[in-house]
């Protein structure tokens, strides 16, 4: 994959608590307690990978492209990439990833492996976001601009919400699509994580600002960020 280093685990940690609702509405659909053999694709340091394991029915194996991350993941640990997985054919029946196929690079390949790799009737469970729609007010909070310049410049794809359903269904996946529907105050996270892409000189000035005045505000509404995540459930027939 061409993505950077990993961010800080505690930094992927609020990630997926962040995400927790609505990762584990999609988990209770497609009754992962009944899944015998999962994949956590692009698990990192596991922040998600013991939930997969307390949850499910069977062996969860957590894959990532940066050993030393999985290796501390409460799971089978393997190193490798989404565009060629190492594993047999049909070899699972649940294949979780949440903010991975954006980093992927060749997106249509990742899907083709992970359709490869899901036996008959298994599912891919996929939490990913579209920075093109980010919606932020007042202006003086904005970064929108700042993310697709840095994520393209990293290597990845700011769009993959959008893409994924129709890249899904040319390889003959059935595919449902849910929106994350909630709003919260946002948290200074996002900045943190903007802060590990690469920026520059005058990007950084410009986060600065964003960063100063996202501090001065106060009071509930005062300030909107709302990242759309495409909340996706595909079965391969």
């Amino acid at each position: 994959m061409n993505s950077p280093s990993l961010p800080a685990p505690t930094l992927l940690t609020e990630q997926a608590a962040w995400l927790a609702a609505a990762r584990g509405r999609l988990l209770r659909r497609v009754g992962v307690a009944r899944r015998r053999r999962i994949l956590d694709l692009g698990a990192g340091y596991g922040a998600v990978t013991g939930e997969l394991v307390r949850r499910g029915g069977g062996w969860v194996t957590a894959l990532d492209r940066e050993l030393t991350a999985v290796s501390q993941t409460p799971a089978l640990n393997v190193n490798g990439d989404a565009r060629q997985l190492p594993f047999k054919n049909a070899a699972f029946d649940l294949v979780f990833c949440q903010c991975v196929l954006l980093w992927v690079g060749d997106v249509a390949t990742a899907v083709a492996e992970i359709r490869r790799v899901l036996e008959p009737g298994g599912v891919l469970i996929a939490l990913e976001p579209d920075y093109a729609g980010l919606i932020e007010q007042p202006p003086e909070i904005a970064t929108r601009d700042l993310w697709l310049a840095a994520l393209a410049r990293a290597g990845a794809e700011p769009e993959i919400g959008r893409r994924l359903p129709g890249i899904l269904a040319a390889h003959g996946f059935d595919v449902r699509v849910d929106l994350l529907e909630t709003t919260a105050r946002p948290s200074l996270t996002r900045l943190e994580f903007l802060q590990t892409l690469p920026l520059t000189a005058d990007e950084q000035a410009r986060l600065a600002r964003a960063e100063a005045a996202a501090q001065a505000l106060t009071g509930d509404w005062a300030q909107i960020a709302h990242l759309p995540f495409f909340l996706v459930t595909a079965e391969r027939p």
